[in-house]
């Protein structure tokens, strides 16, 4: 069913054939609608189904029903589940005889059952083989602040991901923990000091349900930890035609301290963020068995959920009667790892005697030994032989990796080069998709209306291709007149905002309000976590003369800025204070504006209204970063650093750029912050100020259409999705599929086959090479003793690092000619290859080769001529 998680319903509701009508509504989830509101009038019963589908959480339209309904309290929680709860019983009589509302009810209801019927933007057909379906797993989701469960960049995007996964037709169920906390909320004391509240996610006010079997029993799963078993019930959040699954601990069947395993995201010691990763990986996967979801592949954003691996190795190890090794073979052709970690200290890593204890219980279940299993997470293999490497265990548990920007993704390849011992660092084996963002959760009314106009209604659902000159097409006050009523916009909710924050009704406090920034002068914007290496007091290195900026009489500058610093990160918090201490000792209150309690709504009024997108990270430390990505659509500019995505998005004519493109240390620092006040005073402030006779500046709106035109496609979730299917989803759930087939027949092949390959590689040996080289030609011999090893399971290779201005090696076959005399298994190999090259750029080596097997992922021996 895509209203619940019925089995039954599926087969009453949504058969193939049968288009449900307006008035359908879920039997399964109609008795707990009852029990939330039994006074809702029968001709709003759709609120039921709307309020629990969070698409309206990108959707301009949804936003006014929900406004009618309770203009304060949407504005404040940004919550239809908790305003169809307390919205008084007059308030309903009336919008039941709103003929304007009911009208405006029916179309969002018959759009949300054309969302479940039609096939999406990437209009696959139904069969499996042709849309398979995704399991995707993450530790926080940012779908919405009415969904508290996040606390930055990763649940964002994961929250973006499932959205345009539900806009493109793809199968896909998320799962995630629910947590009774959630991440911090911030304030502020009174000498700027970051002050954390953990308010309770009281799970009958968020748009959540129980998931429910056939005959509605709420569904759980237990997990085995040491001496006991933990119980997590799952919860059900609807993105249109996407489910998401959260797991939460706080059944009164736990122990009391297990109930608090998912109080907290990132919060606490080791021992409880490995219970929560067993609970998101081996949870999660018992979860998406329980409510009958069979997944082909299975996308780890981030390594937290590493243990899933393991836990769909047990599963199909029974299911088949196979071996565990046979099993991690099969399952790991549908496994991905997507890693956002720039640093190695990034990784979340265990004591091995802490993960003995807890995976020991699991392994104790699955009948298998643990220190092989401990082997899988790096442990006494040379990575580190001290800890357990969720990210290792990631990656030795998938078929794939990808990092997340051009850049990142040759990060992650050092990152993870240890794995490797012997393989060039262009060889390792980690791919990339640049992150984008969910275009329609991220724009202005204004930049929407302006998009349909010319983009038309369906721009962001699939191809793209001549979005760019529809949008170059545009009249330049016409953009000019929306970036001016963003930042009107933004400026008018801050005043709102701070008279609210500042919970004072004087006078004295409403004329403050009243003068808070200017919705005409240039408003730059940065929001970010307070850490060190984001470098969010860059511009005070140079205080003074920021100052002279800000208070310029002809070309004025202010200030928004937001972040939270994590609750054991003194030097973020510092760093926030730096800024309030800043802001006050220069009598900056109407020009520089510090926001308190960074959360989705704010982020999304910020990338509305700015003019301009600060971002700072100090190289190559910001993975992708998507923030300055949200500017575009609403007409913002880039000012950063070239990092992450920027570094692979920046042209002269699209935005500015800070630093010279090169790794340094803190030293640099103060170099980049005089760069970056050149770069505002000489070339950004100039530009805004420089107007025609019409009060347009030229030059800056050509830059925000080019920004606009370019750039908002190619970093979108529909292009970010697209290359996932393309590149991974389909391919692994091909080769997951074969693997699995005729009782994982090719998996224990596989296996028999890395047998080999370990019990013979020592007898190995490269022999004497020849090399004749003239007229462009390059001609190769070399003896080759196979030793116990079987010619077919080795490739023998000729290798030469990229060339200058090449981006891949050259990596040319080698072909068996005659065996050489008297030896047992030699062969003379061969290659001709047309070259320009020296003959001492190429070297012979031996490589394992099976031609279902991905090398060096599943076998990572590499045999060089000098050695």
């Amino acid at each position: 069913c895509i209203l619940c998680t019925s089995r039954k319903c599926a087969v009453t509701f949504a058969a193939p054939g049968h288009a449900p009508g307006a008035d359908w509504v879920c039997p399964m989830q109609q008795s707990s609608y009852e029990t939330v509101r039994p006074d809702l009038p029968e001709a709003l019963s759709d609120l039921y189904e709307l309020a629990l589908d969070l698409r309206w959480s990108w959707s301009h339209v949804a936003d006014e029903l929900w406004r009618r309904m309770d203009e304060a309290l949407w504005r404040e929680t940004q919550n239809p589940w908790l305003i169809l709860q307390v919205v008084s019983q007059a308030r309903l009589r009336e919008l039941e005889r709103d003929e304007e509302f009911i009208a405006l009810l029916q179309t969002l209801r018959e759009e949300q059952l054309a969302c479940c019927r039609n096939p999406g933007w990437l209009a696959l057909p139904d069969e499996p083989s042709a849309n398979p379906h995704i399991a995707y797993f993450c530790m926080e989701f940012g779908l919405s602040e009415a969904l508290p469960i996040y606390s930055g960049g990763l649940g964002v995007l994961a929250g973006d991901h499932l959205k345009s996964a539900c806009e493109a037709g793809l199968r896909l169920t998320a799962v995630g923990l629910l947590y009774q906390q959630g991440y911090f909320r911030q304030g502020l004391d009174s000498d700027g000091g970051q002050i954390e509240f953990f308010p309770y996610n009281d799970p009958t006010q968020l748009p959540i349900v129980p998931a429910r079997d056939d005959d509605g029993e709420w569904l759980h799963v237990g997990v085995e930890l040491p001496g006991r078993e933990l119980l997590l019930r799952i919860w059900r959040v609807r993105v249109g035609r996407v489910d998401l699954l959260l797991l939460d601990s706080n059944s009164p069947l736990n122990m009391p301290a297990d109930r608090g395993i998912t109080a907290e995201l990132y919060g606490g010691g080791p021992e409880i963020r490995l219970q929560q990763e067993m609970a998101l990986g081996i949870g999660g996967v018992r979860a998406l068995r329980a409510i009958g979801v069979d997944a082909d592949v299975f996308h780890l954003n981030e390594g937290h959920a590493a243990f899933a691996v393991l836990e769909r190795a047990r599963q199909f190890m029974r299911q088949e009667k196979c071996s565990f090794d046979e099993a991690l073979t099969a399952t790991r052709a549908g496994n991905l790892f997507t890693t956002h970690t720039p640093v190695a200290a990034g990784f979340d890593r265990f004591p091995p005697e802490l993960v003995r204890r807890y995976l020991g219980a699991w392994a104790d279940a699955a009948g298998l030994p643990i220190e092989p299993l401990l082997t899988l997470g790096g442990v006494d293999d040379g990575m580190n032989a001290r800890e357990f490497n969720m990210a290792v265990l990631a990656t030795r548990g998938s078929l794939a990796v990808n990092a997340v920007s051009r850049l990142h993704r040759k990060v992650s390849q050092k990152l993870f080069a240890g794995l490797y011992p012997r393989w060039p660092l262009i060889e390792v084996p980690v791919g990339h998709v640049t992150n984008g963002i969910h275009v329609p959760s991220w724009d202005s009314r204004r930049a929407d209306a302006l998009w349909t106009k010319y983009g038309g209604k369906d721009r962001w659902r699939g191809g793209m291709e001549d979005l760019a000159d529809k949008i170059h097409a545009i009249e330049d006050h016409v953009l000019w007149e929306m970036r001016s009523a963003n930042r009107r916009m933004l400026i008018e909710w801050i005043r709102r905002h701070h008279l609210h924050q500042t919970m004072e009704g004087s006078v004295n406090g409403l004329a403050e309000t009243s003068q808070l920034l200017d919705p005409n002068i240039l408003t730059i914007g940065f929001a970010r976590r307070f850490a060190s290496y984001k470098r969010p007091t860059l511009l005070l290195r140079e205080g003074e003369r920021l100052v002279r900026l800000i208070h310029d009489s002809e070309r004025p500058v202010q200030l928004i800025i937001a972040g939270k610093a994590h609750p054991r990160d003194r030097a973020g918090k510092e760093m926030i204070r730096q800024w309030i201490h800043f802001i006050r000792d220069h009598g900056l209150h109407t020009r520089v504006v510090f926001l308190v309690d960074y959360d989705l709504e704010l982020a999304r009024r910020m990338v509305q209204g700015v003019d301009l997108w600060l971002n700072t990270p100090r190289r190559p430390w910001e993975a992708s970063g998507t923030s300055g990505m949200k500017v575009l659509v609403n007409g913002g500019i880039n000012l950063s650093a070239l990092d992450g995505w920027w570094a692979e998005a920046y042209r002269p004519e699209l935005g500015f750029a800070i630093g010279d493109g090169r790794e340094h240390g803190p030293e640099h620092d103060a170099a980049d912050a005089h760069a970056l006040l050149d770069r505002l005073e000489f070339e950004v402030i100039p530009e805004f100020y420089e107007r025609d006779e019409q009060g347009v500046p030229q030059q800056w709106v050509a830059r925000m259409r080019a920004s606009m035109a370019e750039l908002t496609p190619r970093f979108s979730t529909t292009r970010m999705l697209g290359d996932y299917f393309s590149h991974y989803y389909f391919p692994l759930a091909a080769a997951w599929r074969q693997r699995a087939a005729n009782g994982a027949e090719l998996a224990r092949e596989l296996v028999a086959w890395q047998g080999r390959i370990e019990a013979h590689w020592d007898s190995l040996h490269i022999g004497r090479i020849e090399m004749e080289a003239g007229e462009g030609a390059l001609t190769v011999h070399a003896q080759v003793y196979l030793g116990e090893m079987r010619p077919e399971d080795v490739n023998i290779e000729l290798y030469a690092d990229p060339a200058p201005g090449q981006s891949a090696p050259e990596i040319y076959a080698m072909n068996r000619e005659q065996p050489l005399s008297g030896a047992i298994r030699g062969f003379l190999y061969r290659a001709s290859i047309r070259s320009e090259r020296e003959p001492r750029d190429y070297s012979v080596r031996i490589v394992p080769h099976h031609r279902h097997a991905k090398t060096p992922m599943e076998s990572q021996r590499i045999l060089w001529a000098s050695q």
